[in-house]
């Protein structure tokens, strides 16, 4: 792309160790503002602020959502705060650049009834089935992240103390309670699957794709959720965050604690955990209609 952009995106990578998941939709952002900057005969460098507003109102002329655009505006003022730090750039062109309000949206989550539903979904007469299983059953009783699951190692599980060791968000491990359904079905994969993927050859990750034992991306657990959502035509979009939304929606409908939902969620605010408090709402709404006399 830009020689500051891929300077910037190796100290993401090498000093602030972020994910390679993160460094990639840094990248992403970046290659935006870069296109921008060369459709104006310039660089990203030589943008003014009166540029990268345009830039900005350009990102939501498209129609792209405002949170969409806050984390573009983030990105591009973390870059020219690095391009400051040292000394390529006197200031920043996006020092006080704002992004646009974000309507923050409650998330959405399957039933119970959908769950089960997709969780009898997979064949498990099957290797595949018993792995996909094994990484639906994994994901509902965690709440893992898709790229926490996929990156798990067999080391990583310990389902005999119902126990998922994980690295989410700036690289921080957590430890994650797993039930004992989902512990079985991992032991289960472990034992007779995971062998009968990996053909004999050595594999580093826990979950291993069909053709010859390599790691299970992100992109391939989505499409193989997706594909078990519309053979049952579930109503709800389904994505891996849909699970995760599940997880805790579940947990907190049935009197878990906030703060230990965040814990397993690996939220670094509260706050954050906080928009799964809508079903305390419609519990308190079903409870006062049913009991109050004058309802």
């Amino acid at each position: 792309m830009n020689e500051p952009i891929d300077a910037f995106l190796v100290h993401l990578a090498a000093e602030r160790r972020l994910s390679p998941h993160t460094v990639e939709a840094y990248g992403h952002d970046l290659q935006m503002l870069h296109a921008f900057a060369a459709g104006r005969s310039q660089t990203p460098a030589t943008l003014t602020r009166q540029d990268v507003e345009a830039f900005i109102r350009q990102l939501m002329a498209e129609g792209r959502a405002p949170r969409s655009v806050a984390r573009m505006v983030a990105t591009v003022r973390a870059f020219y705060r690095y391009l400051v730090v040292n000394g390529r750039l006197p200031h920043s062109p996006a020092d006080d650049v704002r992004a646009p309000r974000a309507v923050r949206t409650l998330p959405r989550f399957l039933t119970l009834d959908e769950v089960d539903r997709l969780l009898a979904a997979p064949d498990t007469t099957t290797p595949r089935g018993i792995r996909d299983r094994a990484m639906i059953e994994l994901l509902y009783a965690t709440g893992l992240r898709v790229s926490e699951l996929v990156a798990l190692r067999p080391s990583d599980v310990n389902a005999d103390e119902g126990l998922v060791t994980t690295l989410g968000k700036g690289r921080k491990e957590r430890l994650v309670p797993l039930g004992d359904e989902a512990a079985q079905w991992v032991r289960t994969y472990v034992a007779t699957a995971r062998p009968a993927l990996t053909k004999g050859r050595t594999a580093t990750r826990l979950f291993v794709n069909a053709r010859g034992g390599g790691g299970l991306t992100r992109v391939g657990f989505w499409k193989l959720l997706r594909g078990y959502a519309t053979a049952l035509g579930l109503s709800t979009r389904l994505s891996p965050h849909v699970l995760r939304h599940s997880f805790a929606t579940h947990l907190l409908e049935r009197g878990a604690d906030l703060r230990a939902i965040q814990l397993m969620l690996g939220h670094a605010d509260l706050s954050t955990t906080q928009i799964y408090t809508h079903v305390l709402d419609a519990r308190l709404r079903t409870l006062y209609d049913r009991f109050h006399p004058r309802r």
